[in-house]
Protein backbone atom coordinates (compact mmCIF):
# COMPACT_ATOMS: atom_id res chain seq x y z
CA UNK A 1 0.00 0.00 0.00
CA UNK A 2 1.31 3.37 -0.90
CA UNK A 3 2.75 5.81 2.17
CA UNK A 4 -0.51 8.58 1.98
CA UNK A 5 2.16 10.72 3.48
CA UNK A 6 4.40 10.07 0.40
CA UNK A 7 4.57 12.90 -3.10
CA UNK A 8 3.79 15.76 -1.44
CA UNK A 9 3.54 19.09 -3.89
CA UNK A 10 7.03 21.26 -3.27
CA UNK A 11 5.61 24.34 -3.25
CA UNK A 12 5.34 25.48 -0.06
CA UNK A 13 1.66 25.89 1.16
CA UNK A 14 0.71 28.08 4.29
CA UNK A 15 -2.24 27.54 6.40
CA UNK A 16 -3.41 30.08 9.14
CA UNK A 17 -3.49 28.29 12.37
CA UNK A 18 -5.87 29.85 15.39
CA UNK A 19 -5.15 30.33 18.13
CA UNK A 20 -7.59 28.17 20.01
CA UNK A 21 -9.28 25.35 18.44
CA UNK A 22 -12.01 25.33 15.87
CA UNK A 23 -13.11 21.66 17.50
CA UNK A 24 -11.94 19.39 19.80
CA UNK A 25 -13.33 15.53 21.11
CA UNK A 26 -12.76 14.38 24.14
CA UNK A 27 -13.03 10.49 25.23
CA UNK A 28 -13.21 9.82 28.86
CA UNK A 29 -11.77 6.61 29.43
CA UNK A 30 -11.89 5.63 33.30
CA UNK A 31 -13.32 1.88 33.00
CA UNK A 32 -12.48 1.37 29.54
CA UNK A 33 -8.22 1.53 29.76
CA UNK A 34 -5.96 1.17 33.00
CA UNK A 35 -4.59 4.07 34.32
CA UNK A 36 -0.97 5.70 34.15
CA UNK A 37 1.75 6.47 31.89
CA UNK A 38 2.02 2.76 30.21
CA UNK A 39 -1.76 2.65 28.94
CA UNK A 40 -1.53 6.14 28.08
CA UNK A 41 1.03 5.49 25.68
CA UNK A 42 -0.80 2.57 24.47
CA UNK A 43 -3.83 4.39 23.82
CA UNK A 44 -1.67 6.60 21.92
CA UNK A 45 -0.35 4.58 19.90
CA UNK A 46 -3.66 2.95 18.87
CA UNK A 47 -4.93 6.51 18.06
CA UNK A 48 -2.57 7.58 16.02
CA UNK A 49 -2.08 4.01 13.93
CA UNK A 50 -5.75 5.15 13.03
CA UNK A 51 -4.90 8.89 12.23
CA UNK A 52 -2.02 7.52 10.11
CA UNK A 53 -4.29 5.52 8.19
CA UNK A 54 -6.08 8.54 7.35
CA UNK A 55 -2.54 10.53 7.07
CA UNK A 56 -4.26 12.84 9.66
CA UNK A 57 -0.61 12.52 12.24
CA UNK A 58 2.20 10.85 11.63
CA UNK A 59 3.93 11.30 15.04
CA UNK A 60 7.33 12.35 15.32
CA UNK A 61 7.51 13.81 19.26
CA UNK A 62 5.78 13.98 22.12
CA UNK A 63 5.80 16.88 24.62
CA UNK A 64 4.53 17.47 28.03
CA UNK A 65 4.45 20.11 31.24
CA UNK A 66 4.99 18.99 34.56
CA UNK A 67 3.31 19.77 37.26
CA UNK A 68 3.12 18.72 41.17
CA UNK A 69 0.36 18.03 43.33
CA UNK A 70 -0.44 21.08 45.89
CA UNK A 71 2.11 23.33 43.79
CA UNK A 72 -0.05 23.07 40.45
CA UNK A 73 2.16 23.79 37.67
CA UNK A 74 5.84 23.88 38.19
CA UNK A 75 6.30 25.96 34.68
CA UNK A 76 8.75 23.25 32.92
CA UNK A 77 8.36 21.53 29.50
CA UNK A 78 9.84 18.44 28.22
CA UNK A 79 9.88 17.31 24.91
CA UNK A 80 10.61 13.35 23.65
CA UNK A 81 11.88 12.84 19.71
CA UNK A 82 10.19 9.33 18.37
CA UNK A 83 12.63 8.84 16.05
CA UNK A 84 14.71 5.67 15.97
CA UNK A 85 11.19 4.39 18.45
CA UNK A 86 7.03 4.06 18.35
CA UNK A 87 4.88 4.56 20.67
CA UNK A 88 4.64 0.95 21.27
CA UNK A 89 8.24 1.29 22.52
CA UNK A 90 8.42 -1.04 25.91
CA UNK A 91 11.27 1.29 26.52
CA UNK A 92 9.57 4.83 26.15
CA UNK A 93 7.30 4.94 29.43
CA UNK A 94 11.03 4.97 31.73
CA UNK A 95 12.42 7.08 29.20
CA UNK A 96 9.74 9.54 29.47
CA UNK A 97 9.83 9.35 33.51
CA UNK A 98 13.59 10.37 33.14
CA UNK A 99 13.09 13.77 31.78
CA UNK A 100 11.79 14.53 35.22
CA UNK A 101 13.43 17.94 36.36
CA UNK A 102 16.16 18.02 38.75
CA UNK A 103 15.26 19.56 41.87
CA UNK A 104 11.31 18.41 41.35
CA UNK A 105 11.58 14.78 42.41
CA UNK A 106 7.77 14.68 43.09
CA UNK A 107 6.90 15.84 39.98
CA UNK A 108 3.75 14.50 37.44
CA UNK A 109 3.27 14.31 33.83
CA UNK A 110 0.63 16.52 32.18
CA UNK A 111 -0.98 15.51 29.30
CA UNK A 112 0.82 14.42 26.36
CA UNK A 113 0.85 15.67 23.31
CA UNK A 114 1.56 13.42 20.29
CA UNK A 115 2.86 16.16 17.65
CA UNK A 116 3.66 15.48 13.83
CA UNK A 117 2.56 16.12 10.31
CA UNK A 118 -0.18 15.46 9.02
CA UNK A 119 -1.81 16.00 4.91
CA UNK A 120 -4.39 18.33 4.08
CA UNK A 121 -5.41 19.46 0.53
CA UNK A 122 -6.27 22.68 -1.41
CA UNK A 123 -8.77 22.76 -3.78
CA UNK A 124 -6.65 21.71 -7.06
CA UNK A 125 -6.79 18.02 -4.92
CA UNK A 126 -2.79 18.99 -4.20
CA UNK A 127 -1.84 17.61 -1.22
CA UNK A 128 0.54 19.32 1.45
CA UNK A 129 1.98 18.38 4.67
CA UNK A 130 1.44 20.69 7.60
CA UNK A 131 2.85 20.15 10.91
CA UNK A 132 0.48 19.62 13.86
CA UNK A 133 -2.80 19.64 11.54
CA UNK A 134 -4.35 17.83 14.40
CA UNK A 135 -3.31 17.35 17.76
CA UNK A 136 -3.94 14.38 20.12
CA UNK A 137 -3.45 14.69 23.72
CA UNK A 138 -3.59 11.85 26.22
CA UNK A 139 -3.72 11.78 29.85
CA UNK A 140 -1.05 9.81 32.03
CA UNK A 141 -3.03 10.55 34.89
CA UNK A 142 -3.29 7.82 37.57
CA UNK A 143 -7.20 9.03 38.32
CA UNK A 144 -9.09 9.67 35.18
CA UNK A 145 -7.87 8.39 32.08
CA UNK A 146 -9.10 10.68 28.87
CA UNK A 147 -7.92 11.40 25.24
CA UNK A 148 -8.48 14.22 23.26
CA UNK A 149 -8.43 15.70 19.51
CA UNK A 150 -8.12 19.05 18.72
CA UNK A 151 -7.84 21.07 15.41
CA UNK A 152 -7.32 24.41 14.64
CA UNK A 153 -7.32 25.10 10.40
CA UNK A 154 -10.47 26.29 8.38
CA UNK A 155 -9.57 22.69 6.04
CA UNK A 156 -12.11 21.31 8.41
CA UNK A 157 -14.92 23.77 7.80
CA UNK A 158 -17.34 25.11 5.24
CA UNK A 159 -15.96 28.71 5.23
CA UNK A 160 -12.45 29.25 5.26
CA UNK A 161 -11.10 32.39 8.80
CA UNK A 162 -12.00 35.10 6.23
CA UNK A 163 -15.66 33.65 5.63
CA UNK A 164 -15.36 32.71 2.04
CA UNK A 165 -17.14 29.23 1.25
CA UNK A 166 -14.33 26.98 0.24
CA UNK A 167 -16.53 23.87 -1.07
CA UNK A 168 -13.45 22.22 -2.98
CA UNK A 169 -11.07 22.04 0.78
CA UNK A 170 -14.07 21.06 2.58
CA UNK A 171 -14.89 17.69 0.78
CA UNK A 172 -11.73 16.75 -0.10
CA UNK A 173 -10.80 17.36 3.92
CA UNK A 174 -13.27 17.04 6.27
CA UNK A 175 -14.59 13.54 5.33
CA UNK A 176 -10.98 11.80 6.40
CA UNK A 177 -11.51 13.68 9.17
CA UNK A 178 -15.19 12.43 10.04
CA UNK A 179 -13.73 8.85 9.39
CA UNK A 180 -11.24 8.80 11.38
CA UNK A 181 -13.28 10.15 14.87
CA UNK A 182 -15.72 7.39 14.10
CA UNK A 183 -13.11 5.05 13.53
CA UNK A 184 -11.63 6.57 17.19
CA UNK A 185 -14.86 5.96 18.49
CA UNK A 186 -15.15 2.21 17.42
CA UNK A 187 -11.65 1.87 18.90
CA UNK A 188 -12.16 3.44 22.17
CA UNK A 189 -15.46 2.07 22.64
CA UNK A 190 -16.87 5.13 24.14
CA UNK A 191 -18.61 8.00 21.85
CA UNK A 192 -16.88 11.39 21.47
CA UNK A 193 -17.71 14.43 23.50
CA UNK A 194 -17.65 17.75 21.60
CA UNK A 195 -15.06 20.43 23.63
CA UNK A 196 -16.25 23.76 24.39
CA UNK A 197 -16.96 26.29 21.08
CA UNK A 198 -14.50 28.77 20.89
CA UNK A 199 -14.32 31.92 18.46
CA UNK A 200 -12.58 29.28 15.87
CA UNK A 201 -15.09 27.24 15.82
CA UNK A 202 -17.23 23.80 17.71
CA UNK A 203 -17.20 20.46 16.98
CA UNK A 204 -20.82 19.19 16.10
CA UNK A 205 -21.05 15.25 15.60
CA UNK A 206 -17.88 13.98 13.69
CA UNK A 207 -16.66 17.64 12.12
CA UNK A 208 -17.21 21.13 12.63
CA UNK A 209 -21.18 22.92 13.16
CA UNK A 210 -21.99 24.94 9.82
CA UNK A 211 -21.20 29.06 10.24
CA UNK A 212 -23.68 31.56 10.13
CA UNK A 213 -24.11 32.25 6.43
CA UNK A 214 -24.85 35.94 5.65
CA UNK A 215 -25.32 37.17 2.21
CA UNK A 216 -23.24 34.20 1.04
CA UNK A 217 -20.18 34.55 3.32
CA UNK A 218 -19.50 33.33 6.62
CA UNK A 219 -18.08 35.69 9.32
CA UNK A 220 -14.70 37.31 9.12
CA UNK A 221 -12.16 35.49 11.92
CA UNK A 222 -9.14 37.27 11.20
CA UNK A 223 -9.94 40.27 13.18
CA UNK A 224 -8.11 37.73 15.64
CA UNK A 225 -3.86 37.00 15.72
CA UNK A 226 -2.99 34.07 14.00
CA UNK A 227 -0.06 31.79 13.77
Amino acid sequence: MANPFDDFDDRTAVLMRAPRECASWFWNLDGEVEPGLESALRTAGRMSAILQKHALLEPEALEWNWFQIGKGGLGIHSRRSLVGCSLEDQALPDGLRSCRPHGHPRAEMGGILVLGPGTWFDASGTRHSEYRLVELMVSPDEIGPSAELSVYHDVWGQCDFQGKPHPAIHAANAPRLSSALQELVQLLGVEAEPGDPTYYGRAEGYGLAAPDIIDGRAPDLTDAVFG
